[in-house]
């Protein structure tokens, strides 16, 4: 039984955390408001994130972050990406003594254009780490809180600490694979949140399956041409955290995106959507983050670059698909192949999800 610090207590954490509980772990699950976590600890709910949902009457949930880190062996954060610099430095204020960290939050933050494990390795001094794992991959709360069958990926710079991390979590419900590439599985991860937006604004447009598909396959490439560039091998986009993820973001109504996406495509203005959300939508911060990357590494993202503008500049949605459908002509195999050139072609045994 490993002793585990759950930060964050959202319909994700929530759901890793019964992941957990459902493995014998002993679990700790911070909430911020002390409500939130009396409610968790007397009728084991959470009634705002996953309604209906009965939690392990093993979860224990507190509002001092203090004591959720006490005897930690194992960090999970689940916390947004906006509020990772916030609770970093108080988390590692807290540490005793080095610990697994591993983060499921996907995002890339904006201006710095950091990967969240890039982010908590400049808060979280070397000193009261072991190693920074990553778990991502297409995993639905609302699925994963009912046991539905569920798989992920773990990745981390430590082969040994990623295949600790798969043991913690793996289950007859949820099915744990390793990857080595953690740039890729983290940029994956992230990046589909912006195709979720633009498949939930075509599908708000009323476009049909066709528009949807064209969104998925170009927006791939985009992610992939992306991820090359920034060091990922292009194989891990053909996994669970590439197209995996994509897909089940995209085509769901479970995905906070995809509902962000189909108001703005019936015509919401983004701060009225933000607003009857009620919860964070990443792919917002992460076209932000997106596009200035795009510009900086110089890479082709018209995905990327029309939806940056319908979030940031107003643009009204029919008039960014009518730009994407206006663009030159190119061929297809050769934008995609070129990813697989030179550098990019690696050994498939050291980066394929194993076990």
């Amino acid at each position: 039984m490993a002793k585990i610090a759950v930060i964050g207590a959202g319909s994700w954490g929530t759901a890793l955390a019964i992941v957990l509980a459902d493995n014998q772990h002993s679990v700790k699950l911070w909430a911020r408001r002390k409500e939130q976590a009396d409610e968790i600890n007397i009728t084991h709910t959470n009634k705002r994130y996953l309604p209906e949902i009965e939690l392990p009457e093993t979860i224990i949930a507190t509002d001092s972050l203090g004591e959720s880190l006490e005897g930690a062996e194992t960090v999970l954060l689940v916390t947004p990406t906006k509020a990772m610099r916030d609770v970093l430095p108080e988390i590692a204020s807290k540490l005793t003594k080095p610990v697994t960290i591993v983060h499921a939050s996907k995002g890339i933050e904006p201006d710095t254009l950091k990967r969240i494990s890039e982010v908590i390795k400049e808060e979280i001094p070397e000193s009261l780490r072991k190693s920074i794992v990553v778990l991502s991959g297409p995993s639905h709360a609302e699925e994963v809180s009912l046991r539905q069958p569920t798989t992920v990926t773990v990745s981390s710079d430590d082969q040994e600490e990623a295949e600790y991390v798969q043991d913690l979590f793996i289950n007859q419900n949820f099915r744990v694979y390793t990857n080595t590439d953690m740039i890729g599985v983290e940029l994956g991860g992230a990046l589909k949140n912006i195709i979720a937006l633009g498949a939930g604004m075509s599908d708000g447009l009323g476009y049909g399956d066709n528009a949807k598909a064209a969104l998925l396959t170009r927006g791939l490439a985009e992610i992939a041409r992306l991820g090359t560039y920034m060091g990922a091998n292009p194989l891990t986009f053909a996994g669970l955290s590439g197209i995996g993820d994509l897909v089940v973001t995209c085509t769901s109504v479970h995905s906070r995106n995809w509902r962000a996406g189909n108001m703005l495509g019936k015509g919401q203005k983004l701060d009225e959507v933000l607003e009857n959300m009620g919860m964070v939508v990443e792919g917002v911060r992460t076209t932000k983050a997106a596009h200035q990357l795009a510009k900086q590494q110089d890479v082709e993202m018209p995905i990327t670059n029309v939806l940056y503008d319908v979030l940031f500049n107003e643009k009204n949605p029919k008039q960014a698909v009518d730009e994407l459908m206006r663009r030159g002509k190119t061929d297809e195999v050769e934008d995609l192949t070129s990813l697989f050139a030179g550098r990019f072609v690696l050994d498939s045994s050291e980066t394929s999800e194993s076990q």
